[in-house]
């Protein structure tokens, strides 16, 4: 499988905290009800790109929803 992106794949909580502007304790609610998928590597949490986009998705969505 190869790959070319400038983007990394994989988000540390921080990182996606920066990406999506928004605080730690939202990215860890979202993750905890499920609306922010996320893997783990050994003892660290991770978000992949592709859950960041489908977040994003969900939002738009919701606020579409909400028109």
């Amino acid at each position: 499988m190869t790959v070319a992106t400038d983007q990394p794949l994989l988000y540390r909580v921080p990182d996606a905290m920066r990406v999506l502007s928004m605080s730690r304790t939202v990215i860890y609610d979202q993750i905890r009800t499920g609306r922010l998928r996320t893997v783990k590597q050994g003892r660290a949490r991770l978000i992949p790109l592709s859950a960041l986009r489908d977040y994003v998705a969900l939002l738009e969505r919701e606020a579409g929803a909400s028109k």
